[in-house]
């Protein structure tokens, strides 16, 4: 592949003829749906018509591409049906219709695509997480990330230039569509940039090209392909590209034509109209549909270590030994694992695996956008992979960023620490008191807050031996190791953890204290307080905090009065979960609801609870007048 230097006449004359007609079918899907991006997909055109026809697509393993500039979906599609990757008339007829695979902005399932975009800024991002992936498993092959010139004003682009310099990502080539304009004006205009400055002062190499010659395109690929550096090709453009009244427009970046508009174009292209019966072919259904193939992991999990109090083992330094133990058990046999940590190696505790296996931990530097979504992308591989963080960073200040891997559908293993008061001397800017309400508003992501280091240790392993999103979160201090009623550690040898699954560590008759993570043992000090002043109150642990276990959730639902206890933002965190749960059920007893109100106080974090009213003390004053007024 790639050995001529340059295309022969016959392969120029084809991919113009293709160009043609495939301007027509984005014209005419655009037209038809009534919106769209037909400049931008037009001015892109031919960079996707060269791109899909010389890059490794029909190999093992093939080259891999992202479209970072998810509106021009149009150029994309109507390039890869007129390469018959599509059917052209399902692709024209049902595009941006409901239910149907070709989406106003690129999506997975669609062939060689390999990313859902929609947020300008991510996709070169994504396109280091697939380098990595070919680096780690060894592949010979190439990352092609696509994108438009006005997104390179998000900062998200800078730091992913400079993670795949020090990655030394030479599998990695960038294809900016330098067209110069954007909705709100020129790129100049709009926000000033120096767009080959900001590649070279990177490290990378940049080329300047035609971006509507074939053969500069081509050759570009081919340069790129042999690069010790990753590479920027800035291919200088026209916005509606071929049709005269359409060009160096940028009303055209995302208004579809008018009638008149529509039929002059189609003449200055020689293409016939058949919006009618594209029109009555859209009443029907889309009869295409997408193949999404995920790689399979075969992970062992291993054993789970035991911890008791003498241990004095945090909850984050439990997942930093079980993380090392499971790089032993999987790297040497093929299944990779890998981690991500964006300089808190030491308080996150990825220290231990960074040093058994550097080829398999990436520090991403005070860039969490970038790691976010490079880690979310690598997941989707085939490798186990970790994102460990600061509650703060690691969801709060990346919720785009894992939106779109929720999106994705990605395979992440989100580990958050230093969330909830308990980080204390902090202060309220690092008490991550707010990501569970975060979490629930994604739709795969499944969110987790052990509460002692048994707990964590089987919750790792457990999240690692299955697909899907998950996030662990856990605090700054070490937590009590959790005694059963016989003494012994409750969540030590034997006890397998289930997803969705409540506990009922202490027993009670008069109500019972639903809770989870650090305010765990500060519940069951709580109950032993009021147990000895004649209360009996049940203590419940909630670990997966937007999941109701229906069993446990029966045999309290007869109790006078039930109380929701955390550390956490009480309007977002359990307390609507279960009060939802509760009003579902017609519960007639007494409901409360102990949380943070507002953000903490930055001290001694016995002192933050106390200001919060959510000492022990505090609670068992408040809950002996809730008994009272019974």
């Amino acid at each position: 592949m790639f050995e001529a230097e340059r295309l022969e006449e016959n392969e120029i004359a084809r991919l113009r003829e293709l160009s043609r007609l495939a301007k027509g079918d984005i014209l005419t899907m655009t037209r038809l749906s009534g919106t769209g991006h037909p400049g931008g997909s037009i001015s892109s055109l031919d960079i996707y018509l060269t791109l899909f026809s010389y890059a490794k697509l029909n190999e093992v393993p093939r080259d891999r591409i992202v479209v970072s500039h998810g509106h021009t979906s149009p150029g994309a599609y109507a390039a890869l049906s007129r390469l018959e990757y599509l059917p052209i008339e399902e692709v024209v007829a049902f595009f941006r219709k409901a239910g149907s695979p070709f989406e106003g902005h690129v999506v997975q399932g669609i062939p060689f695509l390999d990313w859902s975009t929609g947020n300008l800024g991510q996709g070169l991002s994504a396109g280091c997480g697939f380098a990595i992936a070919s680096k780690v498993q060894r592949e010979d092959n190439h990352v092609y990330v696509l994108m438009g010139d006005g997104e390179q004003q998000k900062g998200q682009i800078g730091e992913a230039r400079r993670f795949a310099k020090k990655y030394r990502l030479n599998n990695i080539t960038v294809f900016i569509d330098f067209n110069r304009l954007q909705i709100s004006g020129t790129i100049d205009s709009v926000m000033p940039q120096n767009i080959i400055e900001n590649y070279l002062a990177d490290g990378w190499d940049v080329l300047e090209i035609n971006g509507h010659d074939f053969n500069d395109i081509y050759s570009a690929i081919r340069k790129t392909r042999m690069s010790d550096n990753p590479v920027c090709v800035i291919a200088n453009t026209v916005m509606g590209n071929g049709i005269s009244f359409m060009e160096n427009k940028g009303k055209y970046h995302g208004s579809p034509l008018n009638e008149k508009e529509y039929t002059e174009a189609l003449k200055e292209l020689d293409i016939e109209d058949k919006l009618e019966y594209y029109k009555e072919k859209r009443k029907g259904v889309c009869g295409w549909q997408p193949s999404l193939c995920r790689e399979e992991m075969s992970v062992n999990p291993g054993r789970p270590f035991n911890y008791i109090n003498e241990d004095k083992i945090d909850n984050r330094t439990a997942f930093g030994k079980t993380l090392k133990d499971l790089g032993d058990l999987n790297i040497e046999k093929k299944q990779f694992v890998c981690a991500f940590d964006c300089d808190l190696a030491g308080s996150v505790k990825t220290g231990d695996f960074e040093k058994a296996y550097p080829d398999y931990f990436f520090q991403g530097g005070i860039q969490e956008h970038n790691t976010a979504t490079v880690a979310g992308a690598l997941s989707t591989t085939g490798i186990l992979t970790f994102f460990a963080d600061f509650g703060v960073f690691g969801i709060d200040e990346t919720y785009n960023q894992q939106r779109l891997n929720d999106i994705n559908k990605t395979n992440l293993k989100l580990i958050i620490t230093h969330v909830g008061l308990d980080v204390g001397p902090d202060g309220k800017t690092h008490q991550c008191v707010d990501y569970i309400g975060l979490s629930r508003s994604l739709y795969n992501f499944k969110a987790i807050v052990p509460c002692d280091p048994n707990q964590m240790d089987r919750v790792v392993r457990y999240i690692a031996s299955l697909k899907g999103n998950f996030l662990v979160a856990t605090g700054r201090n070490r937590w009590p190791v959790i005694s059963g009623k016989d003494g012994k550690p409750h969540y030590g040898e034997g006890y397998l953890f289930d997803y969705g699954k409540m506990d009922v560590l202490r027993d009670g008759t008069d109500g019972a204290i639903i809770t989870y993570g650090g305010t765990v043992s500060r519940a069951i000090e709580i109950s032993e307080n009021l147990k000895a002043k004649g209360v009996f109150m049940a203590v419940v642990n909630m670990p997966c905090v937007n999941v109701i276990d229906e069993d446990v959730m029966t045999k309290i639902l007869g109790l006078s009065y039930i109380v929701t206890y955390e550390d956490h933002n009480v309007y977002t965190g359990i307390a609507p979960v279960i009060t939802s749960y509760l009003l579902k059920k017609r519960y007639r007893g007494k409901l409360e609801s102990f949380g943070t109100k507002d953000y903490g106080a930055s001290g001694d974090t016995d002192d933050v609870y106390r200001i919060e009213g959510l000492d022990v003390e505090s609670m068992v004053g408040a809950l002996l007048k809730m008994v009272e007024k019974l």
